[in-house]
């Protein structure tokens, strides 16, 4: 199947059934596939069909949804920029993915015209939802008078058909090249085994730009059939209005929104009794918070999903294993194939901790341009390495330990900072942390905490380390805590570490 193809197939079957909402905007799935060939005819008519590269960057509107499969359906390959790109990062990736036209939001655009000396490849930008300022043109303007039929292009589900960026909690974001067929197969695995079903009204609260967001759930609403509701900005106290007021039931979010809703002043669990199922993941879920919402809100199914951008989604927690494996990032998908592999690639038992991968057809085709990264990445057997630590328990449960990036060898001893971000998640006064190694001459490094505090509470720095001695190993207790207002955050809320230890490693012989 081609990702066209899961447009389509729904519009024959359910043509009048709303597809997306925004605001008083409405969009049938009948109205979207037409919509979705018009774009892609046009991008034919403009000769950018395969064989050239285009981009989207916005946040989540309607005219995401018909770029997104009218690009899918012209043979172009599409990258998704994310809004959260600093000016330098938006020309690196720009440039070094060969992108010819950007389908700009309005609100972005004066952005991008800004640094379009600096891009000497893009030949248009098209503004998408608000006026054009100068240098730009309308979405209208571009489709012009294309015909809504399907588009006649020879395609295969092998063929690459979009990129989306690594999270850039390291350097520079790579471009993850997927196949029509590694993102078909996943939203299918996930329509299976998710628990969502069609008659769901589908909160698209994460930015489409992001894998989760739009291959993960965009993709598999559109599949199923349910009614999509977009949010452009994440508001806690909106998504709780949209369940309220306009039916939404089920919803896709990282554990920072979830927290969000739960500790908001205007909360309560009867504004969301119409709020049927909530699937979390895209970033660790301390098990101290996943135990109170859990009892705050008991009537929501919930259940973890675990994937990454190279790999697609990988594992599901079904809700009854909730509390009996809340630190399980769940299991994997029943068809596909995962394992934990030791320093050599060799597999290794229940039980023992070692690096994560996988393959099949659901990983990714490779790092765009970037052959060496990808030889790294994947090895000769097809196995990509995830670069997450953890172990399979005997009944097929995965258990994240960290991100071998993130690792702490101090003395020669490990230090895994979930750990110990886990321990002071349970202090009352603690709304968020990252835990990190600090250099030191004589043990190499040491564990380190930011944290932020909850609004209104007071913790001191003896009285958090205290906490740690208590329930923690004396070594890994943080040598160092600092109170600071905010975390550094990627566009779908993983913390980035390499931000916060920069300052500490700075003039070092080496950094992490």
């Amino acid at each position: 199947m081609l990702i066209g193809e899961l447009l389509s197939n729904t519009a024959a079957r359910l043509p009048d059934k709303a597809a997306i909402v925004m605001g008083g905007f409405s969009q049938t799935y009948a109205e979207l596939d037409r919509a979705a060939n018009q774009f892609a005819q046009a991008l034919l008519r403009e000769g950018m069909g395969k064989g050239h590269n285009i981009a989207i960057y916005s946040l989540n509107q309607p005219n995401y949804a018909s770029i997104y499969f009218g690009t899918a359906r012209s043979g172009a390959l599409l990258a998704h920029l994310s809004t959260r790109f600093s000016s330098d990062e938006l020309r690196h990736v720009i440039v070094g993915t060969d992108i010819e036209a950007i389908f700009v939001g309005a609100r972005l655009a004066e952005m991008l015209v800004e640094i379009g000396d600096d891009l000497p490849g893009l030949k248009r930008i098209v503004v998408i939802g608000g006026d054009a300022p100068s240098g730009t043109e309308s979405l209208s303007d571009f489709i012009g008078d294309a015909p809504s039929a399907p588009p006649n292009v020879d395609l295969s589900d092998d063929d690459a058909f979009a990129i989306t960026y690594t999270g850039g909690t390291t350097g520079f974001p790579k471009g993850v090249v997927a196949s029509h067929q590694s993102r078909v197969i996943g939203c299918q695995r996930a329509a299976r085994e998710f628990g969502i079903l069609e008659d769901d009204v589908f909160c698209c609260s994460t930015p489409l730009f992001h894998i989760a967001g739009l291959f993960v759930w965009f993709q598999t609403g559109i599949l199923i059939g349910n009614t999509l509701v977009l949010m452009p900005n994440w508001d806690a106290d909106e998504f709780m209005y949209l369940v309220e007021e306009e039916g939404v039931t089920a919803s896709f979010m990282i554990p920072t929104q979830i927290k969000g809703i739960i500790s908001h002043p205007n909360f309560s669990a009867d504004r969301l009794k119409g709020w049927r199922y909530g699937n979390f993941g895209g970033a660790p879920m301390p098990v101290a918070q996943m135990e109170n919402m859990l009892d705050v809100l008991p009537d929501v199914i919930w259940v973890e999903q675990y994937g990454q951008s190279e790999s697609g989604n990988l594992t599901v927690r079904p809700p009854e294993f909730c509390r009996a494996k809340m630190a399980s990032a769940g299991r994997a998908f029943q068809d596909l194939e995962m394992a934990i592999f030791d320093a050599d690639d060799n597999p290794l038992p229940p039980g023992e901790i070692g690096e994560l991968v996988t393959r099949g057809t659901h990983v990714m085709i490779g790092y765009y341009k970037n052959p060496e990264q990808t030889a790294e990445t994947i090895n000769g057997d097809g196995w990509i390495k995830t670069g997450d630590v953890g172990y399979i328990d005997a009944d097929g449960f995965l258990f994240l330990v960290d991100r071998s990036k993130d690792l702490i060898i101090s003395g020669g001893e490990n230090i895994y900072p979930s750990e110990i971000e886990n321990v002071l998640y349970r202090h009352a006064a603690v709304q968020e942390c990252a835990v990190f190694g600090i250099p030191d001459e004589y043990w190499g490094e040491l564990p380190a905490a930011h944290i932020v505090l909850e609004a209104g509470q007071k913790a001191g720095e003896d009285e958090l380390m205290e906490f740690c001695i208590e329930r923690l190993a004396r070594h890994k207790r943080p040598r160092m805590i600092k109170f600071v207002e905010e975390l550094p955050k990627t566009a779908v809320g993983k913390i980035q570490k390499n931000i916060i230890r920069e300052q500490y490693w700075a003039g070092t012989e080496r950094t992490i």
